[in-house]
């Protein structure tokens, strides 16, 4: 790594870490205003129910008789469904497998097929077993109907069973609600696909004309899907779409509580980092409110998400909608239509453009010919260094140069060795005589970033790298772990990842011999130790990202290295170059804008020095 480079990678810590300070400050600034609006939501609900829980838990249990004409008194025949025995329906096809209760007439778990859990047990073993998504028996899935007789007014449709009916690939649930009156949700599931086509419909209940809204009241605990559940737990959230307006999501780092009085919405989608479960409106849902929870480290789940969306049903016709429940692939997601396909964290603005575009479908044209992921992204980085090769001639060429005026730069330090500044003037002359640009070498790694950067959203948000296995690696959307430590370090963890360790060890090994290269003695001392620093400090982060990636800028720095020596044995030579600068040297100069202001600053800093030795004379 030569100081150019160096240089480019302090410009982007400083951007990383000025980037981790604004985020932290923007998620305490969320975090407060998720609870301000949980606490003004908490105000709004009816005080009978708080002394109703209050006394709850102090008074004796009531005996069901006493229970069963309270209820009766309440909800009138609807009582007779409060109670019963569960049925288990199945909705089947290649992809999927759904089991839906007659207790509220919701999923209550899907099996991907295709996809497996793995996980560790207690010796550190891998295993693995049955994919799940919305298996949680603490997850509630219900509308809240109007009822003139019940507590607040109306009937939450989970405490209810349903009667179930089969039609073909399809399950029906409906709740008498009165003689010819009842309530009704339909899934069909389409072949091959984790899709389904959902409806509500509320028929028939008397007094009920115009538009009747209902409230959704989902609650879904997100469950640790994924071996590296720290991870995981960064890119989980609650997602949704306004119409009209490009998809967004509640916070992933924090509590949060996203509002929308009047504003509609298209979509909402319960996402861990590769799965996620949505709700997809045929028009829009009026209105909602979303919220996701963060949860202790400790607990068996990653996050609670919270959704309450208004759902307008027009008389007896039904508010269609679709639901999808299976695994982050690009294509299927953007094949649903109104930007579903945005939930897969590939990043915004110019990053995500790029993995979206470019490292996405080059990875899958790739991955169809080739069976290994890890061969895949050395092919990858391959490409990437051919495509980037441009740049790095002209930074090498640089270097060559750079390296070719040692001896001249040599004199020049001898010659001003006791005017620091003279000797800056000095050296920059010699620069603008021989025609070399000290900054020739930096403009390309500057260009290079937001390549490292999508780089850097691409692995972990790539479903396809999920329980890839490379060489030590057995997950290449994790970290892999060459040792086990017997104890956790704040940040490190507790293993070891090999891949980011030979990367750390080709930086400084790279470092080293591009600093002998190049004339460092009048680059400041602390330069010379953070470019050594710098992948050390590196290294306690990548060591628990995904090993994709730590694979890539190991392949990269090896590149690297064959580049630079391949390139200063075959493409330059060294004295050929010294006879172009000398006939540099030889042609008239102009100076650029930009060298006659150094110069001038590097004059006046002059004057200023010699001005301040005369004045401490004089004294």
């Amino acid at each position: 790594m030569d100081r150019n480079n160096a240089i480019g990678l302090i410009i982007i810590l400083f951007i990383l870490l000025g980037w981790s300070y604004w985020m932290s400050n923007q998620n305490l600034k969320r975090a407060a205003e998720a609870k301000r609006i949980q606490d003004s939501i908490a105000l709004t609900l009816p005080q009978e129910q708080t002394v109703q829980d209050t006394t709850h838990q102090i008074q004796p249990a009531i005996p069901d008789t006493v229970r069963e004409a309270q209820d009766r008194a309440m909800y009138g025949s609807l009582a007779d469904y409060m109670r019963g025995e569960e049925e288990v329906l199945t909705l089947e096809n290649n992809l999927v497998k759904l089991d839906f209760s007659s207790k509220g007439g919701f999923i209550k778990k899907a099996e991907l097929k295709e996809y497996q859990r793995e996980y560790e047990d207690a010796q550190n073993q891998r295993q693995s077993g049955p994919l799940y998504l919305l298996d949680n028996p603490k997850n509630k899935f219900g509308y809240s109907i109007p009822w003139g007789n019940s507590s607040g007014g109306k009937i939450v449709t989970s405490d209810f069973y349903f009667q179930p009916e089969r039609e073909g690939n399809s399950v029906i649930f409906r709740l008498p609600l009165a003689t010819g009156a009842y309530f009704e949700q339909r899934y069909t599931l389409q072949p091959n696909s984790y899709v389904l086509d959902y409806s509500v419909q509320l028929v028939g209940l008397p007094g009920s004309t115009g538009v009747q809204q209902l409230q959704l009241d989902w609650e879904n605990y997100l469950d640790k899907i994924e071996i590296n559940d720290s991870f995981e737990r960064f890119y989980s959230t609650n997602y949704y779409k306004e119409v009209d307006e490009d998809p967004n999501y509640c916070s992933c780092r924090t509590s949060d509580t996203k509002s929308f009085d009047e504003t509609p919405l298209k979509w909402i989608s319960n996402s861990n980092q590769f799965f996620n479960t949505s709700i997809i409106a045929e028009t829009a849902f009026p209105g909602g409110v979303l919220s996701t929870e963060m949860l202790d480290k400790t607990d068996e789940s990653l996050k609670r998400l919270t959704s309450q969306l208004t759902v307008p049903l027009n008389g007896d016709q039904p508010f269609a909608m679709q639901m999808y429940v299976g695994p982050n692939e690009f294509k299927r997601l953007r094949a649903m239509g109104n930007q579903l396909e945005d939930i897969i964290p590939f990043g915004r603005s110019v990053f995500g453009t790029i993995n979206r575009w470019v490292f996405r479908p080059l990875f899958g044209w790739l991955l169809k010919y080739i069976g290994s992921a890890g061969i895949v992204i050395l092919i990858l980085t391959l490409l990437v260094k051919a495509a980037l090769f441009p740049l790095t001639y002209q930074s090498l060429h640089s270097q060559v140069k750079m390296g070719a005026l040692k001896p001249y730069i040599a004199s020049l330090k001898d010659k001003f060795k006791d005017d620091q500044q003279q000797q800056q003037m000095e050296t920059m002359k010699l620069y603008r005589e021989f025609g070399v640009n000290p900054l020739g070498g930096c403009l390309p790694m500057v260009l290079q970033m937001p390549v490292w950067f999508a780089l850097y959203r691409f692995f972990p948000a790539s479903i396809e790298f999920r329980q890839e296995s490379f060489l030590w690696a057995h997950d290449l959307s994790s970290y892999d772990v060459f040792f086990r430590l017997p104890f956790d370090l704040p940040v490190f963890g507790g293993h070891i990842s090999l891949f980011t360790i030979l990367w750390a060890g080709s930086t400084i090994a790279y470092t080293y011999y591009n600093s002998k290269m190049m004339d460092m003695s009048n680059v400041n001392p602390a330069m010379k130790y953070i470019q050594y620093l710098m992948p050390l400090m590196f290294t306690v982060y990548f060591n628990n990202y995904a090993s994709g990636l730590t694979c890539y800028l190991l392949f990269s720095n090896l590149l690297n290295i064959g580049q630079t020596l391949g390139a200063k044995r075959f493409l330059f030579d060294e004295s050929k170059i010294l006879e172009k600068l000398e006939a540099n040297k030889k042609k008239p100069k102009k100076k650029s804008g930009f060298q006659a202001r150094l110069e001038e600053a590097l004059k006046e800093q002059q004057r200023q020095a010699a001005a301040k030795q005369q004045q401490s004379r004089k004294k």
